[in-house]
């Protein structure tokens, strides 16, 4: 048989443990999907390796997707641009220092 071993089945099912899911909260028999109700309340839930289990809930899809996928959210960090290496070879390279003369690079 191609099965796979039970210990290969079972490690990738608990790595799946403790994902978060947001279902809209609707009534009836209306549509589910977000893009359908971005205002309408949801309910986070969490996989706990048999089951989705109530978690939590939130106002809209922008509260979900802030909640499901927080890197999306971090801002990203602008500092200075580190200076390029000079030009040569070899892993140990210095960048190049400007001189007094206003010249091409120093020699040695």
């Amino acid at each position: 048989m191609d099965d796979e071993p039970l210990k290969d089945w079972a490690e990738r099912r608990d790595s799946k443990i403790g994902r978060l899911r947001a279902a809209p909260v609707v009534s009836g028999d209306g549509p589910k999907t977000s893009h359908l109700n971005p205002d309408a309340p949801r309910a986070i839930e969490r996989w706990n390796g048999h089951t989705w289990e109530p978690y939590g809930f939130v106002a809209n899809l922008a509260e979900a997707k802030a909640l499901l996928h927080p890197e999306v959210n971090e801002p990203t960090l602008t500092g200075p641009v580190p200076k390029p290496l000079g030009s040569g070879t070899g892993k140990h390279r210095k960048p190049q220092s400007p001189t007094s003369d206003g010249g091409g690079p120093a020699q040695r």
